[in-house]
């Protein structure tokens, strides 16, 4: 875990404490608002820098993103990087390149996403990358807070590595307890 990415974390305002629904559909006592980084574009630069560096040799030539948090993610590694830039919008159970984004056979393509839990839109990312004849070559996250129980078959590098509590709703200490549940991203 790099000490400045979790400062620049910290400082951007991004870990919260509370009793959160996880797009997963799993509860947590801390959330990772990753969208209060994207307000500071030179954190963001920074921390999309660390990814860059640690791909840096690995003959990308194109980044994607899955939408919504991968999108600038994936833009400002791929800048960092001088190559390419596209993302996977979610259509069902999976998630395509559509508005004319493509991959050519054998492109070496690097998937950025911003926190990992259960690995499922980077996984989607993954297949369709795959699915276009693309070559993955790694998965870089700003956050990755997977325990290590994801194996992508690819190479996987996190900025910061927290590992978090997580709980199915019916085993949430927090749901027993009265804790009111928050949906990060709701309107207020």
């Amino acid at each position: 875990m790099s000490d400045e990415a979790l400062q620049l974390l910290k400082k951007s305002g991004v870990l919260k404490e509370g009793h959160f629904l996880l797009a997963s559909g799993l509860h947590s006592p801390v959330y990772w608002e990753k969208f209060r980084l994207l307000q500071y574009p030179q954190y963001t630069g920074r921390l999309c820098g660390l990814i860059a560096q640690h791909f840096c040799d690995c003959g990308v030539s194109v980044v994607a993103g899955p939408t919504t948090g991968g999108i600038i993610l994936a833009f400002e590694t791929a800048r960092q990087l001088g190559v390419r830039d596209i993302f996977a919008e979610k259509e069902g159970e999976r998630r395509l390149f559509r508005r004319d984004f493509e991959l050519s056979p054998g492109e070496r393509t690097l998937v950025v996403d911003d926190v990992l839990t259960t690995g499922g839109s980077v996984m989607e990312t993954l297949e369709a990358v795959r699915g276009a004849g693309a070559v993955p070559v790694g998965v870089g996250v700003l956050v990755n807070r997977s325990q290590g129980e994801i194996d992508f078959g690819v190479p996987l590098f996190a900025c910061v590595d927290a590992p978090a509590l997580v709980y199915a709703p019916e085993y949430c200490p927090q749901c027993r307890a009265g804790v009111p549940l928050t949906k990060p991203g709701a309107a207020r």
